[in-house]
């Protein structure tokens, strides 16, 4: 599988398990819908930075979200 198809499997793990909403989580990123929507698809992969706050909001591992470790 490539990066965009791992990571977009992790997001949507990580993003069942915090009881946040895909809107809500894009809100505390500042970032739109669509791009949310993009990750959550595998079109697109945030910045690092992004990245980082995803960790940080879904309460999960960098390895998690490139598929290194499960939760």
């Amino acid at each position: 599988m490539d990066m965009k198809t791992i990571f977009s499997s992790k997001l949507i793990e990580a993003v069942r398990y915090s009881g946040l909403s895909y809107a809500e989580l894009a809100k505390k990123l500042n970032i739109t819908k669509a791009t949310m929507s993009m990750y959550k698809h595998g079109k697109a992969l945030p910045s690092l930075e992004t990245f980082y706050l995803i960790c940080e909001y879904l309460d999960v591992s960098a390895d998690f979200l490139l598929g290194k470790k499960e939760l």
